[in-house]
């Protein structure tokens, strides 16, 4: 695991501070609209309706972020990687057999990773338009100018990605620092006005609070789930920082100084109780009038920087996906040599950027994006809660009774706040749904279209022994030099191979068959890298393996294998590379809409050679059809 590996004091802070920009930007931003929006003209501000919401803000964050995910999901990491994907993965290693329970898993860990996606559009749009609208408070006249500021700075956030999650985290992480430690002092500074606001601690004003509003409390429930954004992406973001950072960070200032702003925004209504006026803008309204203006512009900067934990975890999840074989090949950039986990996904950053100005553009407010969001990450948070259950048990060995006694309490939780989002469903809520279902379509039908692609192949294929046979038998022309057939199977000959023999008439000298396999931890040891077979007539299988955090580099690969009689020197070789082209079949193996679908993606999925960092000099395509 990660956080196994020692770490200076140093490092570990220098870690804990990015964290805070990168992690953490998200839920601490949250203040600035979770809470006022909790009020409406059907839920006006009273005493109890004060006490009973912030007393449900208290315990959702100490329960489903403090334990949930700061206690247990994030200690159920994938050898230091988080998310769930990489759950899905752990706990899939943990029951090998197919069928039915195989199948929920992985359908449990896709459909929660689509959601993700969905809170990668909706966050940063409501957070950027949260703070900018902060300007109507000191000037009306900015209206006008609130949406075309928002896409400005969202246009800005998501350029400034390429340079890299650690770049980011170490501009953005003093930033929020700061931020944090203004917005506790303004929440201070109003509960020592009203100090009765503390009674809210108690869960009994949360029952309280139930009691009196019934249904309409219930309905509230949407709303006090904005205090929670940004929970889920901690676990994404994991592999960027591991464990101890994102756990200081939270117990040392994130959590502290979201409680202090909070409860003093309840104290300040307490004060303002018959004040018409006293909800809207109400974070702003916390900071003296000179400060306003500064208090806006660290605002903005604050929102912009809370995007970045859903960004990053999207582009975790996708690399995730695309080395798991849910998702076509994107372009992964790394962004650190010293952390492997901190990667930039161009193709992933545009499609953010394009639904978010999508959004901000159709809802042009936070308010009426308040609506859109919860759905799809409480439906998220419900599935991690349903998975990290059954790691518990399987990996942790814990009694079946103790672990249902220690999550029935979080289950609770989550499906209170599922439930309630599930009404926003007509206001907005389907956005993130729809998004989700788009892309949990695309990772199954890419998955099964490549299965299937690999079994045909696999049943078209020759059979190795009989091949070299024929060339034992026959002696066909052989021209000095090696070349490389890349190959998805470990058995049977490639039919690159077969076209390039059946059209030239000649074989290289020496042949290697090349297959990189994918295997469901994030990284595998050097010494379990490569296995390899020598053959006769010449011919040697190499077969290198990769976990879902590692990007597969043949030339370094072959470059550091030291094999008796080959030389692997990558400028010397000759990479022979398979260009499918699909051909629609009759077949009923998949519908015909999916079989578009999939032939779509194949055909815009990255160049192979440029995936594998093969020299583009030394590589040949061969074109094959494939009837499926």
């Amino acid at each position: 695991m990660q956080e196994k590996v020692p770490i200076s004091k140093r490092v570990l802070f220098g870690l804990s501070l990015a964290a805070l920009g990168v992690v953490y930007g998200d839920i601490g931003t949250s203040p600035l609209y979770a809470f006022r929006l909790c009020f409406t003209a059907d839920n006006p501000p009273t005493e109890a309706g004060i006490l009973g919401i912030l007393s449900l803000i208290f315990w959702s964050l100490l329960v489903l972020i403090t334990i949930k995910y700061l206690g247990l999901v994030l200690r159920a990491d994938n050898r230091g990687e988080g998310g769930v994907l990489a759950l899905m993965a752990l706990v899939r290693s943990k029951d090998r057999a197919e069928g039915k329970r195989a199948r929920l898993i992985v359908a449990l860990g896709l459909f929660g990773a689509a959601l993700l996606y969905g809170d990668g559009l909706i966050t940063p749009a409501i957070s950027v338009l949260s703070a900018v609208e902060g300007l109507q408070e000191a000037a009306p006249a900015f209206h006008a100018w609130i949406v075309p500021l928002a896409l400005v700075i969202l246009v800005g956030l998501f350029r400034f990605q390429k340079y890299g999650t650690h770049k980011v985290g170490s501009v953005f992480g003093p930033i929020m620092m700061v931020w944090f430690a203004v917005i506790g002092l303004m929440g201070m500074c109003q509960i020592v006005l009203a100090p009765d606001i503390l009674a809210a601690l108690n869960p009994a004003c949360a029952v309280h609070y139930f009691v009196i509003n019934r249904f309409q409390g219930f309905v509230t429930l949407g709303t006090i789930f904005l205090c929670l954004t940004g929970g889920e992406a901690l676990y994404a973001d994991m592999g960027h920082f591991g464990l101890r950072p994102i756990r200081i960070g939270w117990y040392t200032l994130v959590l502290p100084t979201l409680l202090l702003n909070y409860f003093g925004q309840g104290a300040y209504l307490l004060r303002h109780l018959h004040d018409p006026e006293g909800v809207a803008n109400l974070f702003y309204r916390l900071a003296p009038t000179w400060a306003l203006y500064p208090m806006v512009a660290l605002a903005t900067l604050a929102t912009i920087i809370a995007s970045q934990a859903v960004i990053s975890g999207a582009f975790s999840l996708s690399r995730q996906a695309m080395q798991l074989g849910y998702c076509p090949r994107l372009t992964i950039i790394h962004t650190s040599e010293e952390t492997i986990g901190q990667v930039y996904m161009p193709e992933v950053n545009a499609a953010l950027l394009l639904g978010t100005v999508v959004l901000v553009l159709g809802f042009r407010s936070s308010d009426s994006l308040a609506g859109a969001y919860g759905l799809a990450v409480s439906l998220t948070m419900l599935l991690t809660t349903a998975m990290i259950t059954v790691f518990m048990v399987r990996q942790w060995h814990w009694n079946r009774l103790l672990a249902g006694l220690v999550v029935l309490p979080i289950l609770a939780f989550d499906v209170a706040f599922f439930l309630s989002n599930c009404l926003k469903t007509t206001n907005g809520g389907w956005v993130g749904a729809s998004v989700a279902l788009v892309i949990f379509t695309v990772m199954v039908t890419w998955h099964r279209g490549r299965l299937m692609l690999g079994q045909k192949l696999s049943d078209e294929s020759l059979p190795l022994p009989l091949f070299l046979s024929d060339i034992a038998a026959h002696k066909p022309l052989r021209v000095p030099g090696t070349a490389v057939f890349l190959t998805g199977s470990a058995t049977g000959v490639p039919r690159t191979l077969l076209h390039n023999y059946k059209h030239n008439k000649i074989l290289h000298r020496t042949i290697v068959l090349l297959t990189v396999q994918n295997e469901e931890v994030p990284r595998i040891p050097a010494v379990e890298r490569v296995s390899v077979e020598r053959m006769e007539e010449g011919f040697t299988r190499i077969v290198a393996r990769y976990g879902f955090s590692e990007d597969p580099n043949l030339t370094d690969l072959l470059r550091g294998l030291q094999i008796e009689g080959l030389d692997l020197d990558p400028m010397k070789l000759t990479f022979f590379l398979g260009r499918e082209t699909l051909i629609l079949g009759a077949a009923r193996n998949m519908r015909p809409w999916r079989k578009r679908l999939f032939s779509f993606l194949s055909r815009n999925a990255r160049d192979a050679s440029k995936f594998f960092h093969l020299p583009p000099n030394r590589v040949i395509e061969v074109g094959i059809q494939v009837e499926l």
